[in-house]
């Protein structure tokens, strides 16, 4: 069950905004469309704004409930002729026919919430295999804590490998990856860089980004270098 908060002057309210509400079990909290009105709103999982009428005064809200510093997913309802007026200013993050079913309506009520828990979780700007530490943000790699010294390309083709494990490549894909589509020189750079990159990496750890015969290159995953430890320690 959302809690969901409608901004709307309707006197039949979401009876008459979104009938379909009625139709489902969520929470309905009613407030005028007056900024005054928003100046400590209930919590709310999803705000819906009336805009099937006044689209000036609707539009004027949802950019002074963005500017405000609202979060939470906003979901706009029109009538079809109203959706010609529909812009990135609007600032809204969806939108619905004020005739749309009950299904329509939930879907787009849970996906405008799904979204919302995805946008606040923290990304991990780090990626680790085994002993080695790629930090995104930083742009540099620790080995066993100590750092590697790649230049910008070595870097980008490394952690590119690094977010894909296991999966192999060809050179022609890394070029386009890493180097993009602009980039008119031949995949031997690729294999200059690999090389550079095994260099770096050691005698110890240069395994960590594996050839594929006739193929390409992949990167080694975390549970394969395992494996390889434990054969050799008992060899």
């Amino acid at each position: 069950m959302a809690r969901l908060l409608l901004l709307t002057d309707a006197r039949g309210a979401s009876v008459e905004v979104l009938p379909a509400l009625g139709l489902l079990g969520h929470r309905v909290r009613i407030l005028p469309t007056e900024p005054r009105a928003l100046v400590d709103p209930p919590e709310s999982d999803v705000v819906l704004l009336d805009a099937r009428s006044d689209l000036v005064n609707a539009r004027g809200l949802a950019r002074v409930l963005r500017a405000a510093g609202l979060s939470t997913p906003l979901i706009a309802i029109f009538t079809e002729g109203g959706l010609t007026t529909l812009t990135n200013e609007w600032q809204v993050d969806d939108v619905l026919l004020h005739t749309a079913g009950p299904a329509e309506v939930e879907a787009r009520i849970r996906l405008a919430m799904t979204r919302s828990v995805s946008a606040t979780e923290p990304e991990n700007s780090q990626i680790s295999a085994g002993g080695l530490v790629i930090d995104e943000d930083a742009y540099s790699v620790r080995l066993r804590g100590t750092a590697l010294d790649l230049t910008y390309k070595e870097f980008e083709l490394l952690k590119y490998l690094a977010q894909h494990p296991g999966r192999v490549f060809t050179r022609a894909q890394l070029l386009q990856e890493v180097w993009g589509y602009d980039y008119f020189g031949g995949t031997r750079t690729v294999d200059v860089h690999v090389r550079r990159l095994r260099a770096k990496l050691g005698t110890d750890n240069e395994a960590l980004i594996g050839t594929v015969r006739n193929v390409g290159y992949r990167f080694v995953s975390s549970q394969e270098q395992r494996s390889l430890e434990e054969a050799a320690n008992s060899a």
